[in-house]
């Protein structure tokens, strides 16, 4: 008997480390059994805050407007950024001396500015730019160490490379959360505007031909 327990002890060291191997690769077998990927799209927004003095009557001087400028082209201002004015007095002045300025990066200003921390000075207008901004946390998922999928289930990789794409093609981010907003208008609408344009215009031969008299000379 003594001589047989090395054995039993090798034995049992055998199955314990192929049950830890084989558990270790149900780790990584796929569960997922719908169609929804495991990683999804988040959507963050991120304010950032610039503020300006004003003139006594409202509006904004030069040198502000110069230095609003200069804040917008090191934000990179794009399509899809908010911009939103904090202004205590709610003076129009200042509202289009702003606007004015986010005209030059095609940008318009709209919308109610969003809470921001502190407190706007007396004399002084915050302008809030708001960007949405869209990753996919946890994409490429390449963690499976093992190829058996008893389930039929989806990889845990499975969508990274669609969802990925959308979130970096997709100009406005906020539109993965609740779609663009239609304007009222249709594409068939706009697309009747040149079909009945090219209909209402007289054919260019309805006058007939010009006569050309071959006593007139030429070639």
């Amino acid at each position: 008997m003594p001589a047989n327990l090395p054995l039993k002890r090798i034995a049992a060291s055998a199955l314990a480390l192929s049950l830890g191997l084989a558990l270790s690769a149900c780790g990584g077998i796929p569960t997922n059994r719908a169609l929804d990927s495991v990683h999804q799209p988040i959507v963050q927004r991120n304010s950032f805050t610039f503020d300006a003095s004003t003139l006594p009557g409202g509006g904004l001087s030069i040198s502000e407007q110069r230095r609003l400028s200069d804040w917008f082209e090191v934000l990179d201002l794009r399509y899809g950024d908010k911009i939103a004015v904090d202004d205590p007095l709610e003076s129009p002045s200042t509202h289009n001396a702003v606007e004015v300025v986010a005209n030059r990066f095609s940008m318009m200003v709209s919308g109610i500015a969003p809470v921001t921390t502190g407190e706007v000075l007396p004399g002084s207008v915050r302008v809030v730019v708001t960007r949405m901004v869209a990753t996919v946390p946890g994409c490429p998922d390449w963690s499976a160490k093992s190829d058996a999928n008893p389930s039929n289930a989806t990889s845990k990789n499975y969508g990274c490379a669609i969802n990925g794409n959308l979130a970096a093609m997709v100009a406005n981010k906020e539109d993965l959360v609740h779609g663009a907003r239609g304007t009222g208008q249709t594409v068939v609408m706009s697309n009747n505007k040149a079909i009945d344009a090219y209909r209402a215009k007289e054919p260019t031969g309805k006058g007939g031909l010009k006569e050309v008299s071959s006593k007139s000379g030429g070639n």
